[in-house]
Formats: C-alpha cells, structure tokens, sequence
C-alpha cells in the first residue's frame, strides 16, 4: 500500500511542478506585456503628441499630416518607424495625426479625398497641400519625401497636387443643329 500511496504523491508532485512552471511563465508573460506598450497605445500616444493641424498651418514650418485610425493594421505596422522619425525630423517639420474615426476631421477628408489609411498629406510652410501618399511608406521613402519637404523641393515618392482647371460646360446654342460626328462643335453658318 505504501507503493501505491508513493506512486500517487509522486504522480501529484510531478503534476504541481508542471501547474507552477506553467503559473511562473503566464505570470512572465503579463508582466512584459504589460511593460510594453501596445502599437494601438503607440499611435494614441502620437497623436496627442502631434501638432494641431491649426497651428501647423499657420507657423511657417512645413508638414507632413497623417490620416489614420486605431484599427488599421497598417498604421500598426508602421507606428514604431514613424515614431522614430518624427523624432528625426520634429524640430523642422510639423506632425499632425488626423483620426478618420473621428467626424470632427470629416471635412478634411473630404478635401484629400481620404478613402485609404494611412494617407499622408504633405504641406508646404504656407500650409498648402502639394503631394500626397497613401498606404505603407518604407522608412527611406518618407525619409527622402521629408527631406525634399524642408529642402522645397519636388517630392520623389508622392504624386503630386497641383492647380486644375475648373471644368464649365460648353455654352450650346439650341438654334443651331450640330452634326453627331462632330463631338459638340457649334456648325457655322
């Protein structure tokens, strides 16, 4: 009996051991994860930290805003590298982070036509919007784009915003009668 009561208390040791070792690592586990902070907490952070947009249009540095949302796993991926080089770049360039989730920015999303996170609009020291770039940026393109940014120089990776031409309707003179063929023209007569 006593061999059987061994077996069970040797049974029941090895098993505490394994509850405890499993208990030590979860117990591992929380503690870091809660030393470091979390990609969401990190885009949260940066944006409290980033200029607002008010005041970036306004103090002759230029600027690089950033269309953004906590979801975005995009974003997430890229918030680490953009941390760094908003400390990079920071004394000579503005960083505003716009949240699409919330309505307040609305109208701004409409005036950059946002329809993809991230979505960065780059601005000249007078605040006028002059590239664009949407989606995951590799670290030595932003890099290159910013420092065009400061140097006013064409931006290498963006496409472009320039002046457009308003668009009004041809003026048409219902008494003359326009040959299908020709597209619109006005026939003289």
């Amino acid at each position: 009996m006593s061999e059987n009561l061994s077996g069970v208390s040797k049974g029941n040791l090895i098993r505490n051991a394994l509850i405890a070792i499993v208990a030590i690592a979860l117990s591992i586990a929380l503690f870091l994860g809660w030393q470091t902070e979390t990609t969401s907490a990190s885009l949260q952070a940066q944006a409290e930290q980033s200029i607002p947009l008010e005041v970036a249009l306004r103090n002759g540095k230029p600027t690089m805003t950033e269309f953004y949302a906590d979801w975005c796993t995009t974003c997430q991926a890229m918030a680490s590298e953009l941390a760094e080089i908003k400390q990079q770049y920071g004394d000579r360039v503005n960083f505003v982070m716009l949240n699409v989730d919330n309505d307040k920015w609305l109208p701004e999303m409409l005036r950059y036509r946002v329809d993809g996170i991230p979505h960065f609009v780059f601005m000249n020291r007078d605040g006028e919007a002059i590239a664009e770039a949407i989606g995951e940026q590799p670290r030595p393109i932003l890099e290159a784009d910013l420092d065009a940014l400061i140097a006013n120089n064409p931006l290498p990776y963006t496409y472009a915003n320039g002046p457009v031409s308003r668009l009004s309707p041809p003026s048409v003179n219902k008494s003359s009668q326009a040959d299908p063929r020709s597209h619109g023209a006005q026939v003289q007569q």
